[in-house]
């Protein structure tokens, strides 16, 4: 079964079905790329995905070993270059709620959140800084 469909809606704008469940994400093209910038365009998509990974990866290691992360927040940057116009990097500002979390749940939890499949789908040449808060 296919994963999802996408369909031009016309004037940069998409919608995307996701086919198992039916839920939808619109996308519209950035106002610096000839787009209204009414929703999320395809690249900040891409640089929230990272952040979505990360913290679902990091909530099933967190089940796993009894880590309440409940609350924690993303901050997602997305850097576009030029010459060819992508994403050149994605800051990543990741907020833990005041859990008294010991050096070994840190470490655990940030170890699972770089190696997210999303970090490591993203070409090597898209910096990915990630700062971690508690």
């Amino acid at each position: 079964m296919n994963t999802s469909e996408v369909v031009y809606k016309g004037e940069l704008r998409t919608t995307a079905i996701h086919l198992k469940s039916g839920q939808q994400i619109v996308t519209d093209a950035p106002t610096d790329n000839n787009g209204k910038g009414e929703a999320f365009s395809p690249t900040d998509l891409l640089a929230t995905s990272l952040g979505c990974c990360m913290l679902t990866v990091m909530g099933i290691v967190a089940k796993r070993h009894t880590i309440n992360m409940d609350g924690t927040k993303v901050e997602v940057l997305k850097v576009m270059g030029d010459n060819p116009r992508r994403v050149s990097e994605v800051h990543i500002e990741m907020y833990f709620p005041k859990n008294n979390y010991s050096e070994k749940e840190r470490n655990l939890l940030e170890h699972t959140a770089l190696a997210c499949p999303v970090a490591k789908s993203l070409h090597p040449d898209i910096k990915q800084k990630t700062r971690f808060h508690y």
